[in-house]
């Protein structure tokens, strides 16, 4: 009976798991064939932005079953179900999530040091005609092994680094956390692989500071914003065209006598001639746009937008919030920095944790926004990058345009969204520290109270798991374990933390000075070829 209900309660979990898999394939397939260029599009590269995009999104969604899984071992009268009250049991089911992070962390480290790098050498080299299929897969290697061995020195620095605590004053919190990492690492150690991912998800929270916290206000905005007015967009570039022509026009009176036009003037014009080729196709689009059926949809739909927007930029001031009362919280009550700023349950009323918590009751609402919040942490991440493009410090390398994008900037884009994704479960757990720790666990606690009828007598009440729960009624997800499985690491992401909020506050603050939109951003620039129009088709 007991293995007939754990079969049933893990198919719940992992059913609604697949279903979300299928789902994510249909999203990753949709979005790469908006973004990639007709004419220089390739298989090997839509095939690996497909399964790279995929995989970040599906390693994201193991934390609401990670946290399902948890939570649906226990009654919410605190005690276990009949499947769950064995801790064999229980444990298998902890290794299974366990195992399914260590699975995806390895295809992510398989796609950052060695798939992605390969296809996206082999491609730069293929811009070069005279390189024949053998050269560029040797040059690819070439340059790939240079990735392979930075992968291999963090497997080789993670199996050897020590775990033992550093010196502090708080032994009884460090019990807590030695506790924790000896959990992780003696029986399911493998440290190698968890600094190689630690090391990554430092990256990520780059990305994430740099694209997400951007994201988060420029795309609510546009959407109160809206785009400007086709027809007045089309008024505008015809004066502009006419006051080029007028120029030309003037530049070339000079030379009607024969004498020819000095170097400044014939850069001049040349620099006039190749703007006024942008303004023409700027024109082009302008046309195809406004007899477009999407526009006169979209203006249908402005109130829509607006709604959307306002929630959105609800929802990133909820989160910022959250965050700053969570950073707050660790500073005032953590082990400090030498522990990493590791904190157990809340100190300080967090909001989207209380959230959480009082949605528990209402299966199951509480898994539906932790997948909310999820999924909205990717899609500003992917609003953030489309927005800037790609950049290597002050240095633009790619532009993510609709039907314009290079197969190098679609595998630059995959990457940098693996990256996102695995400081995403940090930053979720630095949201709602107690529900990501815990989930919608609770546990009976005993409390002895005196009766003058009965005398002494000892009364059990419903508790929601925290830190002072026995170590026997409340089971801590995998997450929360993986994350804290180096103190030093943990310490550099709370100081990212603060980092993302100031660049969340600076990005609103030049998202609402910036104006509208143009209704065909990002389709005309100045780089752009003739024959580029060709592919674009609305």
């Amino acid at each position: 009976m007991a293995a007939q209900s754990l079969l049933s309660e893990s198919v719940i979990g992992w059913s609604i798991f697949t279903v979300v898999l299928l789902v994510i394939l249909a999203f990753c397939w949709i979005y790469i064939r908006k973004f990639q260029s007709r004419q220089d599009s390739e298989v090997v590269s839509t095939i690996t932005a497909i399964c790279a995009l995929a995989i970040a999104l599906i390693t994201s969604a193991l934390l609401p079953v990670d946290i399902f899984l948890v939570s649906y071992m226990k009654y919410p009268n605190g005690t276990y179900k009949q499947w769950a009250a064995n801790n064999e049991t229980r444990g298998q089911i902890e290794a299974t999530v366990l195992y399914g992070y260590y699975t995806l962390y390895s295809i992510i480290l398989f796609c950052v040091f060695l798939w992605i790098p390969f296809v996206y050498f082999y491609y730069e080299e293929k811009d070069d005609n005279n390189v024949n299929k053998c050269s560029q897969v040797k040059n690819a290697l070439k340059y790939t092994v240079g990735f392979v061995l930075v992968c291999v020195a963090l497997l080789l620095i993670g199996a050897f680094v020590p775990l033992e605590a550093p010196p502090g004053q708080n032994s009884t919190q460090w019990e807590k956390v030695q506790y924790l990492f000896e959990e992780l690492g003696s029986s399911h150690g493998l440290p190698a692989l968890s600094f190689s991912i630690s090391s990554l998800t430092l990256i990520g929270m780059l990305a994430v500071i740099t694209y997400t916290a951007y994201g988060m206000s420029v795309m609510p905005l546009n959407l109160i914003k809206g785009t400007r007015s086709v027809a007045y967009e089309r008024l505008e570039n015809t004066e502009d065209i006419d006051e080029v022509e007028h120029q030309i026009e003037n530049l070339k009176s000079k030379c009607k006598d024969g004498r020819p036009l000095s170097s400044k003037d014939r850069r001049n014009l040349q620099e006039l001639e190749g703007k006024l080729q942008v303004l023409q196709r700027r024109g082009r689009h302008l046309d195809i746009a406004e007899s477009h059926c999407c526009s006169k949809v979209g203006i249908a739909l402005r109130p829509v937008k607006i709604i959307l927007g306002v929630f959105f930029i609800l929802v990133a001031l909820l989160f910022t919030i959250s965050l700053f009362i969570s950073n707050l919280d660790k500073a005032l009550h953590s082990a400090g920095i030498s522990y990493g700023f590791i904190i157990f349950g809340t100190n300080l009323t967090n909001p989207l944790n209380e959230l959480l918590l009082a949605l528990q009751p209402v299966f199951p609402l509480d898994y539906i926004l932790i997948t909310v919040i999820t999924v909205y942490f990717v899609l500003t991440s992917m609003a953030g990058i489309r927005n800037m493009g790609i950049w290597f410090f002050w240095i633009r390398l790619y532009k993510i345009r609709p039907k314009r994008t290079r197969p190098q900037a679609l595998l630059f884009l995959c990457m940098i969204l693996l990256l996102i994704v695995l400081h995403t479960s940090y930053m979720i757990y630095s949201l709602a520290p107690q529900y990501v720790m815990y989930g919608s666990q609770k546990y009976l606690a005993q409390a002895s109270s005196t009766d003058p009828v009965l005398g002494n007598t000892t009364v059990s009440t419903t508790k929601i798991c925290d830190a002072d729960a026995p170590e026997d009624e409340c089971t801590v997800t995998r997450t929360y374990l993986f994350l804290h499985k180096f103190w030093f690491f943990s310490t550099i992401y709370y100081f990212g933390n603060w980092a993302f909020i100031g660049a969340f506050l600076i990005g609103l603050v030049v998202s609402c000075c910036r104006g509208k939109k143009s209704v065909i951003e990002g389709e005309v620039e100045a780089d752009d070829s003739d024959l580029s129009d060709d592919e674009y088709v609305h």
